[in-house]
């Protein structure tokens, strides 16, 4: 996940140009603070530690752009829904399964993440673009995704709440309202993949509930028999590896 944090700092380096300066280029003054940058470099030095500042600060961000941005909302809404459809409340655990859905969004990122390392981070790192041009060519890749994944209706939607003027092409579409409409369609598509992970598991419920009224066994807890056949029914048919491959198989 490298290029998106370079993503990220990249942005918010472009922010930071000539305004940045202060009126002397020696020093660098805040609320009750001077800070004193001595040494021949003037100019070069303050914008170097003020990019520096906005640099750490905008790693505090990545955890923001992860979940808001990438493919990790729909895959760790459908693993908790399936944990939930088993009836188990802590197994597996919550760290096993941000551990599962961080690697399975990498994996399904990589394409972005390639296009991001070869379109902006190394022609920045090897001195060809400046910061802002990196910024600018490194979102591309990540908006193309975040389009390809959002419903009209959620742009619409944004759009109308936003109150401006209907856009013409997806590139009048800002960021800022991009953002909330991709997390709007990954909310809904994740709702709609853990319905249809649930059918089985409630089918097994009834099922067990049923038998165990016909007997008579009215006082025992259907989950105590219930659980054991999920189990055993999940381990048999690789549920693992088929929740896997359609969840990301419903990426575009």
């Amino acid at each position: 996940m490298f290029p998106v944090l370079a993503l990220g700092v990249l942005s918010f380096l472009s922010l930071c140009g000539a305004d940045c300066m202060a009126a002397d280029a020696n020093m660098l003054s805040l609320p009750g603070v001077d800070v004193k940058l001595a040494g021949k470099g003037g100019q070069e030095e303050v914008s170097s530690a003020l990019k520096i500042i906005l640099g750490l600060t905008v790693l505090s961000l990545v955890p923001a752009i992860l979940v808001s941005m990438t493919a990790f909302i729909r895959i760790v809404i459908v693993m908790s829904m399936l944990r939930h459809a088993f009836g188990m409340q802590e197994t597996p655990p919550n760290t096993v399964l941000i551990s599962l859905s961080l690697f399975l969004t990498l994996f399904t990122m990589m394409p972005v993440l390639n296009e991001i390392n070869s379109q902006a981070f190394q022609p920045f790192m090897n001195g060809k673009l400046s910061s802002k041009a990196a910024a600018e060519q490194g979102v591309k890749p990540l908006r193309e995704f975040m389009v390809r994944q959002t419903r009209e209706q959620d742009l619409a939607l944004m759009v109308e709440l936003a109150k401006k003027p209907e856009p013409k092409t997806m590139e009048d579409i800002s960021m800022v309202e991009l953002i909330p409409a991709f997390m709007l369609s990954e909310l809904r598509s994740a709702f709609q993949i853990g319905f249809v992970v649930f059918l089985p598991f409630l089918l097994i419920d009834l099922v067990v509930s049923t038998i165990l009224m016909s007997l008579g066994m009215m006082m025992v807890p259907p989950v105590t028999i219930s659980l054991p056949v999920k189990i055993l029914m999940f381990v048999l048919i690789d549920g693992w590896s088929l929740v896997v491959k359609a969840l990301l198989g419903t990426f575009h």
